[in-house]
């Protein structure tokens, strides 16, 4: 008899994240038998009415098998030429795969420009659910041959967690080439245990796991707990599990005891306020004082010039800024209403005094809480 989770989530949408040591087998080339279970496992959950978003892998990994790369080249060039060969094969796969169940992949690439700009962020949002509603199968990557350090994602592990929270999933699940978090590394400690499930946003988590990166991915168990933490914002579920398990996505939907799961223990994000915690790249940094630090973590009202000491990096007005203690936290996120040199000359200053040094009042608080988030 199989165990059940008490208290799983009924998902009604879902969102699968395959990583490229699943899907390529390290290294060697797609794995057209895993494909295959995955595609059938999804056209079934299809055929029950969910909806299912796949968040893809293994562009760079399949590039660098047909390319006869060896190790993963460092040079961004040859990355982003890796990754523009080795999407043909991917999608051609998940195109075959799906078409033989009656069912259309459409593809979907992404930078993290995409997600920061309102306007596209929505755009993308719309466009998902328009394929959902039509019945396609969504299949997301980032867009590693236009990606840089400055635009990049990081992994799709990230990836998978902004989708998430972009369709506003139920459910995010990782298949990984692990059985799901231990709290000790089973490669090196015979006795770790398998965490079967914990809260999203459990500090204590990440003192069982280490960054460490495969030699096809970028990602690791550590980007798997931010993803977790990141989805939780929307209310959405996380499921860790070995993604080689037969059945597994059926099994891990339903709620079988497998792998680890981790709950969303927060109360979910407004969509506004949902949107700018997934932003990865702030455009500056704005020190507080004690006090205005204080009002902002435990109350989340709107920051005040009067608050500010220091402003770090340049931006213009209504772009992302970071807001961060005097002990160097973040602890805050939102859209500024004045410019950096505007910031700068008016730090420390009461809302009455703003007039007289800029000769005009934008909005009388730097961001106001509408547009500020906790971190």
């Amino acid at each position: 008899m199989r165990k059940m989770r008490d208290g799983f989530p009924k998902a009604r949408r879902v969102v699968i994240k395959i990583g490229s040591a699943l899907i390529t087998a390290e290294g060697t080339g797609l794995d057209r038998p895993a494909l295959t279970g995955w595609a059938r496992e999804i056209a079934e959950l299809r055929k029950q009415g969910l909806d299912v978003v796949l968040v893809s892998s293994g562009a760079v990994a399949e590039g660098m098998h047909r390319l006869g790369m060896h190790e993963r080249p460092h040079a961004l060039q040859l990355l982003q030429a890796a990754a523009a060969v080795g999407q043909m094969g991917l999608i051609q796969a998940y195109e075959r795969e799906f078409a033989s169940h009656g069912l259309h992949a459409a593809q979907i690439l992404l930078t993290h420009d995409d997600l920061a700009d309102r306007p596209r962020y929505l755009n993308a949002r719309s466009t998902i659910q328009a394929l959902l509603t039509l019945g396609t199968i969504p299949v997301v990557n980032e867009n590693d041959t236009v990606a840089n350090d400055e635009i990049r994602l990081g992994d799709n592990d990230t990836l998978g967690a902004l989708v998430a929270n972009l369709v506003v999933a139920d459910l995010l699940l990782i298949l990984t080439d692990q059985e799901g978090l231990f709290d000790r590394d089973p490669r090196a400690h015979a006795d770790a245990c398998l965490v079967s499930e914990g809260k999203a946003s459990d500090p204590a988590l990440h003192g069982y796991v280490s960054a460490r990166f495969g030699r096809v991915g970028r990602g690791g168990m550590a980007t798997k707990l931010f993803a977790a933490e990141r989805a939780a914002r929307s209310g959405t579920h996380t499921v860790i599990a070995y993604g080689r398990q037969p059945n597994v996505i059926a099994r891990a939907v339903r709620g079988e005891n497998l792998g680890t799961w981790l709950k969303p223990d927060r109360e979910p994000l407004a969509a506004r306020k949902r949107w700018l915690a997934d932003q990865l790249h702030s455009r500056g940094e704005l020190e507080l004082d004690a006090g205005a630090a204080r009002v902002v973590r435990e109350s989340g009202r709107s920051l005040l010039a009067v608050g500010v000491v220091d402003v770090r990096g340049g931006f213009r007005r209504g772009e992302v800024v970071t807001c961060i203690d005097p002990d160097g936290k973040a602890i805050a996120r939102g859209l500024c209403n004045y410019a950096s040199d505007e910031v700068r000359r008016i730090r420390g200053l009461k809302a009455e005094a703003i007039e007289a040094v800029l000769g005009y009042v934008a909005e009388p608080e730097l961001i106001h809480r509408d547009n500020l988030v906790l971190l």
